[in-house]
């Protein structure tokens, strides 16, 4: 039962959910964010992105919860330094796959974002220049043979049209202890068999004492899909594609316009 914003965990997306990376998080967002928080409100995102990535926006961003990073693979506690949760790729069949995807489409970038935070970037192209130089995040080139230590997932980075031929590609072929998902229109990612946004945000709410029916997930891609169904209620941002607006509860403004905003207004309202 909810009784006030405290027994609330709202777990958002980043990328065109709470912020676009032209934009950074809309004012209003920070703003609302800033006060849900203070009401006692546990406000958390769940993203993609690596521990650096996620970090660069947290002059900007109000948590007062861990971090699902990694698409899930990941809880990350930003305040202690601490990884909650901390689940790797199954490297033979993850290295098989890598192998066979750079055999078979020579255009496609490569990074691998290993155990230790790095990202590794095995084959460049637009893509991968647009995600780390652009990002400004820190990585480096390395080949796959190179690539000791564990792997937290693998990025396949190229244009819309090869990435739906590479999902074809491997969704033919049998890659034990992994799973393939799109991530946006040209990112498409290995990931550990198990981790997903859903089941982190499951680990979440017990490491934090909060029921899961306590929780609001708010989403844009088909990647969040699998997260909000696990809370106990789903958003879909107004930017959203019509697939995953009818997979949610309810449909918020764009992220330029604040949605995230409205509905963490919304709970302050209501519970506040």
């Amino acid at each position: 039962m909810i009784r006030s914003l405290k027994d609330i965990l709202v777990v958002s997306d980043m990328d065109n959910t709470l912020l676009t990376p032209e934009d950074g998080v809309p004012f209003v967002n920070q703003v609302t964010m800033r006060l849900f928080c203070a009401l006692g409100g546990h406000f958390t995102v769940a993203t993609g992105r690596t521990m650096e990535s996620a970090g660069r926006h947290l002059d900007s961003m109000t948590l007062s919860a861990p971090a699902i990073l990694y698409g899930g693979g990941v809880i990350y506690d930003f305040e202690h330094d601490i990884r909650i949760r901390n689940t790797l790729l199954s490297k033979p069949s993850a290295r098989r796959a890598v192998c066979d995807v750079l055999a078979r489409f020579p255009g496609v970038g490569v990074e691998i974002m290993t155990e230790d935070g790095g990202i590794c970037v095995v084959r460049a192209n637009e893509y991968t220049y647009r995600h780390t130089v652009h990002e400004r995040l820190t990585y480096r080139m390395a080949p796959l043979e190179e690539l000791d230590g564990g792997w937290n997932k693998v990025l396949f980075a190229c244009s819309h049209e090869m990435l739906m031929q590479i999902q074809d590609f491997l969704d033919a072929r049998k890659y034990p202890g992994v799973y393939f998902i799109a991530t946006n229109r040209n990112y498409f990612e290995i990931m550990p068999e198990g981790a997903a946004k859903g089941a982190a945000l499951g680990e979440l709410c017990t490491y934090m004492g909060i029921p899961i029916e306590n929780t609001v997930a708010i989403g844009d891609y088909f990647n969040d899909i699998e997260l909000m169904r696990a809370a106990g209620h789903s958003v879909a941002m107004g930017n959203a594609p019509k697939e995953v607006q009818l997979a949610a509860d309810t449909v918020t403004g764009r992220c330029l316009d604040g949605g995230v905003a409205e509905v963490l207004y919304g709970l302050i309202r209501k519970y506040g």
